[in-house]
């Protein structure tokens, strides 16, 4: 097919309504659900019916619990929460209760519930309670978790949540929410726990989570005369891409990861403990992070300056490379 402008919104959008189409058992909860107000379920309800595109109260630990229940009884709930620091608030209801009733049944039951934040980290002017990226906490519990940096990924892997049987938190982030793909074939399911190539190399491997691919795939450019740098793409954070992984550092014995959440016991520094553990690697590897603890202040150059950036990551391509 001819190639075709695909932006990263409208992919999620579409996944829905596709879902929705293919299984009536799919249906979405959420605050602002009907009108559509982020972006993420705009015109499903006119185009589904209010029963099953839900305006849920402000009581998000409500209607979680709500999804949590229609799982159990055959539905596929998709949940939206508009802001990431929402998650806290229903963590008990999705970590607690969605995530162990597989385990504590034996498999008797399964809670094929998706939620989704659309925007989740930092947007300008969001400040400290609106701009978490807490996809680590998810990870850490073992709930599935994934962090689509492409539009084209961000549907099919969005696909893939909806039907897989056990909770799934999907974290779509505020720097690719804007940003398009050329879309050259029809959009397929992408499945969980498969990273992907984004540019071969063989001097340095960057883990790149989320939207800081596009400044991974930058530094990459940038420093092309210099070194050939591997862009590797988890797009699964848990269950993590391993074998992928690995298969990178085999080519080229080098590793940076970039990791848009807090240091300590994050994403990055999971990363940099099993490649110590299993993998061999020809000089230390650095990771690129919020520092420890951060919280986004309002100011827009406070902001920047506590978020790992292009300019960030290539000084740890550099470093790596001595």
């Amino acid at each position: 097919m001819a190639g075709v402008a695909l932006s990263y919104l409208r992919a999620l959008n579409r996944a829905l309504g596709d879902e929705m189409d293919r299984d009536p058992a799919v249906c979405l909860f959420g605050e602002d659900v009907g009108l559509g107000v982020s972006g993420l379920t705009g015109g499903l309800q006119r185009r589904f019916g209010a029963d099953r595109v839900v305006d849920m109260p402000l009581s998000e630990q409500a209607f979680t619990s709500m999804a949590t229940g229609a799982a159990l009884c055959g539905q596929r709930p998709v949940v939206e929460f508009q802001i990431p620091s929402l998650l806290f608030l229903t963590l008990e209801q999705i970590a607690n209760q969605a995530h162990k009733f597989s385990l504590m049944t034996g498999g008797q039951c399964s809670v094929p519930v998706t939620y989704v934040v659309p925007g989740s980290g930092s947007r300008a002017g969001w400040a400290g309670q609106h701009s978490d990226h807490p996809y680590g906490m998810f990870a850490h519990l073992g709930i599935k978790t994934v962090v689509p940096s492409s539009a084209v990924d961000a549907y099919g892997l969005l696909v893939s949540a909806i039907r897989d049987p056990d909770p799934v938190v999907v974290f779509a982030p505020a720097g690719v929410m804007a940003t398009r793909d050329v879309q050259t074939a029809p959009l397929r399911p992408v499945p969980l726990g498969v990273g992907r190539v984004r540019r071969e190399g063989t001097d340095v491997t960057v883990v790149a989570i989320g939207h800081l691919v596009p400044a991974a795939l930058e530094v990459a450019g940038r420093l092309a005369a210099e070194a050939s740098i591997e862009v590797f793409d988890p797009r699964t954070l848990h269950p993590f891409d391993w074998a992928g992984l690995r298969a990178s550092l085999e080519r080229t014995g080098r590793l940076v990861v970039v990791d848009d959440s807090n240091r300590s016991c994050g994403i990055g520094a999971e990363v940099l403990a099993t490649v110590a553990e299993e993998m061999t690697l020809r000089a230390p590897p650095k990771r690129v992070t919020r520092p420890d603890g951060a919280v986004l202040p309002y100011a827009a150059v406070l902001d920047r300056a506590v978020q790992p950036d292009a300019d960030d990551l290539e000084a740890a391509v550099r470093a790596v490379l001595k």
